[in-house]
């Protein structure tokens, strides 16, 4: 009786570890807003976090001033950067924003998606978080992703 248990217990992990593998391609794909504002927004989230990592390995004593220095320098220049082209975006004209919304459109569509997309947008502030977050990275209440269904052009 033990040796039946044991037998199942070992194909049922075995199935377990298998199956993702065994999976279909797209299925597992967790679906990306591939808009340049939604970009420049992740790529910034991901930049403030590493200058924060950067300062606390500082002050604990693990890197080097001159490596602090360099580094510091080499991120806020990225933060610059990232900035200008975020203002850039911002003051798109309608038809050069009418272009990117299309342009994101047809990349969407290209990319194997879920049936459902979640919106990440802070019902308090309004900010369009980039990433699946519980709390909003602007003003740090709670977001409840909405539903929304992707459309099939």
């Amino acid at each position: 009786m033990a040796l039946i248990i044991i037998l199942l217990i070992t194909a049922g992990l075995a199935i377990f570890v298998v199956s993702p593998l065994l999976a279909a391609e797209g299925s597992a794909m967790v679906p990306i807003d591939v808009t340049p504002r939604a970009d420049l927004k992740r790529r910034r989230l991901v930049l403030y976090e590493n200058i924060q990592d950067l300062e606390f390995e500082y002050k604990a004593g693990k890197i080097v001033p001159e490596d602090y220095e360099r580094l510091r320098t080499s991120y806020t220049g990225e933060a610059a950067q990232l900035m200008l082209a975020s203002q850039e975006l911002e003051s798109m004209t309608t038809d050069e924003a009418f272009i990117e919304r299309e342009v994101a459109a047809r990349r969407a569509r290209r990319k194997v998606q879920a049936p459902v997309v979640e919106d990440y947008v802070c019902a308090k502030c309004g900010f369009e978080n980039p990433l699946p977050v519980k709390f909003c990275g602007e003003c740090g209440a709670p977001v409840t992703p909405r539903m929304r269904a992707r459309s099939d052009k």
